[in-house]
């Protein structure tokens, strides 16, 4: 009987002060903690191992402050995805643990739950699954055509065919206004999970030509046929991206705590 590997996990949160549209929102304070500090008591609910990757010594300081455990990493990485791939070697040295299965929570996620990183974590029960993400279900009425909320859709086997900020598929024989109620419209969330050969592998490829016109790097690991499996979690999250985003967390927090 074929035993099933029983993996490893442990998550980074990449985290940069230098924000074009939000600088220095890491350490924005949202109910009397900072944002980093949020993301990173849900995510040591689940994981014994967690670690902030940051360019900044505000957000070091800030971290150490809280008891958290954090690693510098170089200020010219251009994704969360980038930074992991950095803090590996540097966590590997420094605690002598070999990583196994890398959890990439953004820093901007503070309202993640228990609950949807171990549905996460549940996708590598299947050991050819290599790379996995977390989309969620639109619901009926919900606008789809913002294009901060990047689209996907899927294959029978839960596989990621395509990300797009632009809304697909195009349902041609309806109005715009019901789509949602003629075909299932998934959205992404901003978290992902990677083994650690897979993690190396993907931060070597060269910037694709899809990548470049979405502005999205998932599109760079399909278009060099990685698979990335997904899992639909039914919570909507509240990623923090502009100072506004900020105070809809405040509200968005008395219904979280």
């Amino acid at each position: 009987m074929k035993t099933v590997k029983e993996h490893h996990f442990t998550c980074i949160i990449p985290a940069r002060y230098a924000s074009t549209r939000f600088p220095g929102k890491p350490l924005a304070v949202i109910g009397g903690k900072t944002m980093i500090q949020r993301v990173y008591d849900q995510a040591c609910k689940v994981l014994p191992e967690v670690f902030v990757a940051t360019d900044d010594k505000r957000i070091l300081d800030a971290v150490v402050s809280f008891g958290g455990r954090v690693i510098m990493t170089s200020h010219d990485h251009r994704s969360g995805t980038d930074r992991c791939s950095e803090a590996i070697d540097k966590i590997e040295k420094e605690t002598g643990i070999d990583l196994d299965v890398i959890i990439n929570i953004q820093g901007d996620e503070p309202f993640i739950k228990p609950e949807q990183i171990r549905l996460l974590m549940s996708c590598f029960s299947d050991e050819s699954v290599e790379i996995a993400t977390l989309i969620r279900k639109a619901g009926e009425g919900e606008d789809l055509f913002n294009p901060n909320q990047p689209k996907v859709v899927i294959s029978s086997s839960g596989d990621a065919l395509y990300f797009s900020r632009s809304t697909i598929p195009y349902f041609r024989e309806a109005d715009e206004n019901e789509w949602s109620y003629k075909h299932p419209y998934y959205k992404h969330l901003g978290i992902y999970a990677y083994k650690k050969e897979t993690l190396k592998k993907i931060t070597l490829l060269q910037h694709s030509s899809l990548e470049k016109a979405e502005s999205l790097e998932q599109n760079r690991w399909i278009e060099n046929n990685f698979k990335i499996r997904t899992a639909v979690t039914l919570w909507e999250s509240l990623g923090i991206d502009t100072p506004e985003d900020l105070e809809r967390a405040k509200e968005f927090l008395k219904d979280f705590d």
